[in-house]
């Protein structure tokens, strides 16, 4: 068995030994954390479902789980993989628009809110405009605080990729946010996405 090296990696293996305690705490540290991951997932819907079929999918690998790697990151590539089987299964449906619900969401806005005022609304919309690949390995590394390491078995690319990809979605998150010259569009911008 390979040393325990963090509480999370603990309660992980005290929960595939039958600790229901210990399983309680691995979602209580967790939770949070793979949900931040899954919302900035590009082409993911329904982020609670994602997130309930992440820990369901984890313990039923609970009991084959030895710490290779830290619990955290075992259940990142879990998340990841969940993400990624919801985008392929949503591609295979036919997608369908509810104007009805559009409707009453923008006659619910208070007068007066103006979209892109609050700094989330922003930084969702910069995150956004990131390539898939440079956001997934940006929020890895620096909004979830993963090591360059980690997030690269998150993301199952070696350790160089994701250094390449997290100060690639720097710089066009520099490009994003510095001010259109007169004329330009913030689309016409190098970097900058529709």
């Amino acid at each position: 068995m390979t040393a325990v090296t963090d509480d999370i990696t603990g309660y992980a293996l005290a929960a595939g030994q039958g600790d229901h305690a210990a399983a309680a705490a691995l979602v209580r540290a967790t939770q949070h954390d793979v949900r931040r991951f899954l919302a900035h997932l590009p082409g993911v819907r329904e982020v609670d479902d994602l997130v309930q079929e992440t820990y369901l999918r984890a313990w039923r690998a609970l009991p084959s789980f030895a710490g290779r790697s830290t619990a955290r990151t075992w259940l990142l590539a879990i998340a990841r993989r969940v993400a990624v089987d919801q985008v392929r299964a949503a591609t295979c449906r036919p997608r369908t628009a509810n104007l009805t619900d559009w409707q009453a969401a923008a006659e619910a806005t208070p007068a007066g809110v103006c979209a892109g005022v609050d700094e989330r609304v922003v930084l969702h919309g910069l995150l956004d405009g990131l390539a898939p690949e440079r956001r997934e390995a940006f929020v890895s590394t620096q909004l979830l605080g993963l090591s360059y390491a980690e997030a690269a078995q998150v993301c199952e690319v070696p350790v160089g990729t994701i250094r390449s990809r997290v100060a690639r979605a720097r710089e066009d998150l520099v490009a994003a946010m510095r001010p259109a010259a007169p004329g330009q569009h913030r689309r016409d911008r190098p970097g900058a996405t529709g």
